[in-house]
């Protein structure tokens, strides 16, 4: 919370800055943007960290790295030296920071709680930061307004502290992994082919994009909006920002009724059409009290649908990915966030703050409509804790963990009757052969024998087959259940594990074991 407090007031006071240094008002939306871009262009690059590192050593270098870079800021500040663009410059070393740091935040959220009180924690995290964002624009504001922005960079740098204390006292519980780590380019896209096999986080990172572009309109603008519509200055501009937060506090304790009352897609394209209105009416308005009153439902829109975005991401997803998919997920969103900055900035340089805002209630709209044919899913009710049912088989042959091409083929015996079921269930054991890391998934059956169903698929490297069984779950395992009873062979279904070799050796390069003989 103090450090959310000093990054709100660092807010407040580089985009008064730019307001006053600037002479363009798509300048002052790039503020938002500066800070929202790294976190696009760099989360999946931190998520392939946070799932490959100690989460708290990722966070302690983030957290340094924004306070030196907070630290610069508030020096050039008091030495006159900002120009517009240097400011945007800083801004964006502090949003690589924040990028660097979201991912393993929000993944380690899933080590500190069971499965049960994850989206209690969520919300959690999330009302500590807009308990902050209710006081922090206004402390910001006032800052600015007594003793000028440089000293809010200053109190930024220092908040940090806090955070970093709080990281080095922090002792987690080490996971021990008897893999070697995977190579970063490994990591990355098995990340995202996690993604691209799973239909339900798609719709949720579709959704979120959506969101993002059109609701940031409002936290993008709203320094034109107190300056030319209702005519404040930076007190005025935190106190409105402030209202937001407030909001979204009360969106933060509602957040368990609403979810105990409707279904995910109804809150959400609840969010996207209340925001929208919310837009609309500020633009509408030209007196404080009102523009006060109406960003309070966009903020509490805000938080009950990034919190439910984020909640079915990590619900949907296990341990090993979890990082990649927050990554993903805020990829998307903050992507939305940058483009729609820049997006509804260049629209109020163009055509007036008024009808840029009245756009994005538009895109809002659409956003809305998108779930009748994009529905959010319910949270995850499958298991998606390790299977641990996975013991490594003794080799005859002496292969290194680097060895391979490998091939497996898994015989079954499937009666006439049952085929259907069988493909049925093979559409959905595919999907996690693919997603879980095989290759060349295919499913074949014996001419000669049709009652015989081989399913076939490649991985690089026997280490990368051990880690592919590592990463079953239980709700894995059940389909594997299924496939099971369907089988009616006398013996389990037949497993070959084979070394692929392309090119004929001069020589056997791949010698049996030796086994020394006792005595």
């Amino acid at each position: 919370m103090v450090s959310n407090l000093g990054g709100l007031v660092q807010t407040v006071g580089a985009a008064w800055m730019m307001t006053t240094i600037a002479t363009s008002s798509d300048m002052v939306a790039l503020v938002q943007a500066a800070t929202t871009l790294p976190v696009m262009i760099f989360s999946l690059a931190a998520g392939v960290l946070a799932d490959s590192f100690e989460r708290r050593h990722i966070m302690l270098v983030a957290q340094i790295l924004m306070m030196l870079v907070s630290t610069a800021l508030a020096i050039f500040a008091v030495a006159g030296l900002l120009t517009p663009w240097l400011l945007l410059a800083f801004t964006f070393f502090i949003g690589c920071g924040t990028a660097l740091h979201n991912p393993s935040w929000q993944a380690s959220m899933g080590d500190l709680v069971p499965r049960s009180d994850l989206p209690g924690a969520v919300t959690l995290n999330s009302m500590s930061y807009n308990l902050m964002r209710s006081i922090g624009p206004a402390v910001g504001g006032l800052i600015v307004a007594l003793a000028g922005a440089a000293f809010a960079f200053a109190v930024n740098a220092v908040s940090y502290i806090a955070l970093i204390r709080a990281l080095i006292r922090w002792k987690p519980t080490r996971i021990v992994n008897t893999l070697p780590r995977e190579t970063f380019g490994y990591a990355l896209s098995g990340g995202l082919r996690y993604i691209a096999m799973s239909p339900n986080l798609l719709k949720v990172m579709c959704r979120s994009f959506i969101f993002g572009l059109a609701a940031v309109s409002v936290l993008a603008l709203l320094p034109l909006v107190t300056r030319d519509l209702v005519a404040g200055g930076a007190f005025s501009y935190g106190i409105i920002l402030g209202c937001f937060g407030v909001g979204a506090i009360g969106g933060a304790f509602l957040n368990d009724k609403v979810r105990e009352r409707w279904g995910n897609e109804t809150i959400v394209r609840a969010s996207f059409l209340t925001f929208a209105l919310s837009t609309v009416a500020l633009a509408l308005s030209h007196q404080m009290w009102l523009s006060c009153l109406v960003v309070i439902p966009a903020g509490a829109c805000w938080v009950m649908a990034l919190s439910l975005f984020n909640v079915t991401v990590q619900l949907s997803t296990p341990r090993w990915v979890v990082g990649r998919a927050l990554a993903l997920y805020q990829t998307a969103t903050f992507g939305g966030m940058a483009s729609g900055s820049w997006i509804w900035g260049v629209s109020a340089e163009a055509y007036g703050t008024d009808v840029a805002l009245m756009a994005s209630g538009g895109v809002l709209v659409l956003g809305a409509v998108v779930g009748l044919r994009y529905v959010l899913p319910e949270f995850s009710k499958l298991s998606l804790d390790p299977a641990d049912d996975f013991n490594e088989p003794t080799l005859q042959l002496d292969l290194h963990g680097r060895s391979g091409p490998i091939m497996i083929m898994v015989d079954y015996e499937i009666a006439q009757q049952d085929i259907q079921s069988f493909l049925a269930l093979m559409v959905q054991r595919r999907r996690i052969r693919l997603r879980d890391g095989a290759r060349q998934w295919s499913l074949l059956r014996d001419l000669e024998h049709p009652g015989i169903w081989t399913e076939s698929y490649h991985v690089p490297t026997w280490v990368e087959y051990v880690r592919h069984h590592q990463r079953r779950t239980q709700a894995d395992a059940e389909v594997f259940g299924h496939l099971l009873a369907l089988h009616r062979g006398q013996n389990p279904p037949l497993v070959r594990r084979m070394i692929e070799r392309q090119t004929v050796p001069i020589r056997d390069d791949m010698p049996l074991k030796q086994h020394t003989e006792l005595p």
